[in-house]
């Protein structure tokens, strides 16, 4: 039997899904999967503003989502906990699955 979710939780949980909800932040947060990545790096990769990644990070870190790791001057964020990094990878791989099905379909 599944563990009940006290009030609190929720609270907490429904705070994550909304933050993840947003497109540039879950991008932010895919990227940080794997391996660390700096500000700059993201805001690259992105194609946004290093303070608009900084914006973001700023909430993502607040809500533990995303761990930081200060190398001297520069900052390195990564998804440090195993269970938001088996969530993601889970709902991608589902996402994926029902987009190849949905090809196959169409092809029939």
């Amino acid at each position: 039997m599944a563990r009940r979710v006290n009030e609190d939780e929720v609270v907490e949980l429904a705070e994550m899904f909304r933050l993840m909800s947003d497109p540039t932040r879950l991008k932010i947060i895919l990227a940080c999967l794997d391996a660390p990545v700096s500000v700059g790096a993201m805001a690259e990769a992105l194609g946004i503003s290093a303070s608009l990644v900084s914006h973001h990070l700023r909430l993502l870190r607040a809500a533990r989502l995303l761990n930081a790791d200060r190398r001297g001057r520069m900052v390195f964020y990564v998804v440090g906990d195993q269970h938001i990094r088996s969530m993601l990878t889970d709902m991608a791989d589902h996402v994926a699955e029902d987009v190849a099905e949905a090809e196959i379909e169409a092809g029939s």
